[in-house]
């Protein structure tokens, strides 16, 4: 008599190609197979003629166990068959409690299918290259306030996460409840999100979206959710999770002090309490907190709407060749290879013996004089405070005489006298793409960073700062 055992196969996800030899091989040797009838269409061609079909209908697994092992006691091999990987969500984690339960002396055999988050994954790109977790939304067996904990934990720990069982027609608010989640906490409405439905099948449909605009209505039963981590990207058609080769660590300089500033972005980025912020204003902002550690800057910090990209886009065009700064701490804190990169020169006033002259003659501050000279040679530079109020108090009596047509402002003086004030000044320049420090907080580090956010800007889509690090 043969040693009664009870293979348990994962048939993949419901293309014949998707079928392993072993799980062949396995249909092949088995007296008898178990399982729910939709699924045996996909195995019928690899059975002996004499092989027996047991059909024990669908969400009966456990009377669907208990008839294999009564089989399997009768001195024949069964198979035991799940979609996917039996392993997943499937068959065998039953039997072999069965098996413990019953004290039975059947063979246990566990051979492992494609899952349907692997096929699903294969059609989208390669959205799984890091680690990953796999969650399921169905509460039948698993109280939800569960299942929201993982989905908590899942978002948190910025893994990418397929989602089993999204949607049925009982089970409905779920997947917008697990969407809520992950925004809330910390996963960015661009995140990329792949689903699939019926993978693997005549049926088969593939979509690619944002976290932000996927629609949890357009799932059901048979689909499978994937969404990216915060690495993640779409390319060409394509979800992306990258492994790490191709971290940029090829430049002399930039590969840990780099990687040490894109970690301390991503923390920030997850503690921001406002997730929904443009990408201009958000490059800025991570910059200036990054500089400071103050999170207050979420407040205080105003850009124009389109101002750093504008910026950015004047530079890297060569329609703007000069920025001028207040004082030389200001100067000396913006990235000298990001200058050089793109042919931008950073001129300050304040050592310039004709600064202290004029100064002198006009009883007004050095940095006043500085401003003045420069308005005179480089009236239309980006012009940087990152010190002195009277300075951008200059400027601004510049512009209204005409004197001067920014091509942009940082303004970013520190202090108690005046400091607000010259805020306030700058602010009703709408025609002049501004960055301001709003109350009394700022500094030269400060300005110079926002700065170096716009010089750098093209790196915001990705989140890379440190290029000239």
């Amino acid at each position: 008599m043969k040693k009664p055992k009870i293979i348990v196969a994962g048939l993949g996800p419901g293309s014949e190609t998707d079928i392993t030899p072993a799980v062949i091989s396995a249909l092949q040797e088995a007296d008898v197979v178990v399982g729910y009838k939709y699924y045996f269409q996909f195995v019928t061609p690899y059975l002996r003629p004499d092989t027996q079909c047991v059909d024990t209908g669908m969400k009966r697994e456990r009377q669907r166990a208990e008839q294999a092992f009564e089989l399997a006691e009768q001195g024949k091999t069964v198979c035991v068959i799940s979609s996917g990987d039996a392993g997943i969500y499937g068959m065998t984690p039953l039997v072999y409690e069965m098996k413990r339960e019953r004290n039975s002396r059947v063979e246990i055999v566990s051979l492992p299918g494609i899952s349907a988050f692997q096929k699903a994954a294969s059609l989208l790109g390669a959205p799984v290259g890091h680690d990953f977790c796999v969650i399921s939304l169905s509460d039948l067996m698993t109280p939800w306030e569960t299942i929201e904990k993982r989905i908590v934990a899942a978002a948190t720990a910025d893994f990418v996460t397929a989602v089993y069982n999204p949607r049925s027609e009982g089970r409905y608010w779920q997947l917008h409840r697990l969407k809520e989640l992950f925004l809330a906490h910390g996963r960015l409405p661009q995140t990329p999100v792949g689903y699939v439905r019926q993978a693997g099948r005549p049926e088969q449909e593939v979509h690619i979206t944002t976290l932000g605009e996927f629609a949890p209505e357009q799932t059901d039963m048979f689909t499978v959710v994937l969404i990216g981590n915060s690495q993640s990207y779409e390319w060409n058609g394509a979800f992306i999770t990258p492994r790490g080769y191709y971290r940029e660590e090829t430049d002399e300089g930039t590969g840990i002090g780099q990687e040490i500033m894109i970690r301390s972005f991503r923390t920030i980025e997850r503690e921001l309490k406002r997730k929904d912020l443009p990408t201009d204003h958000k490059w800025a902002l991570l910059h200036a907190i990054h500089t400071t550690a103050d999170f207050e800057m979420e407040h205080l910090l105003y850009t124009d709407p389109d101002a750093v990209a504008s910026l950015y886009r004047r530079i890297a065009e060569g329609h703007l060749k000069t920025v001028v700064t207040d004082v030389t701490m200001a100067a000396s804190g913006i990235r000298k290879g990001a200058l050089q990169r793109l042919g931008v020169e950073v001129k300050c006033y304040l050592g310039d013996p004709r600064t202290a002259a004029l100064a002198a003659e006009k009883g007004i501050t050095r940095t006043q004089a500085g401003i003045r000279l420069a308005a005179a040679e480089h009236p239309d530079a980006l012009y940087v405070f990152g010190n002195a109020p009277t300075a951008l108090m200059e400027l601004c009596d510049l512009i209204r005489k005409g004197k001067a047509s920014p091509a942009g402002i940082v303004a970013a003086p520190v202090g108690f006298v005046h400091v607000q004030e010259s805020k306030h000044m700058v602010k009703p320049f709408a025609q002049i793409p501004k960055i301001i420090v709003e109350g009394r907080k700022g500094g030269s580090n400060l300005a110079a960073t926002l700065v170096n956010a716009i010089l750098c800007y093209n790196d915001a889509e990705l989140l890379r700062p440190g290029r000239d690090v």
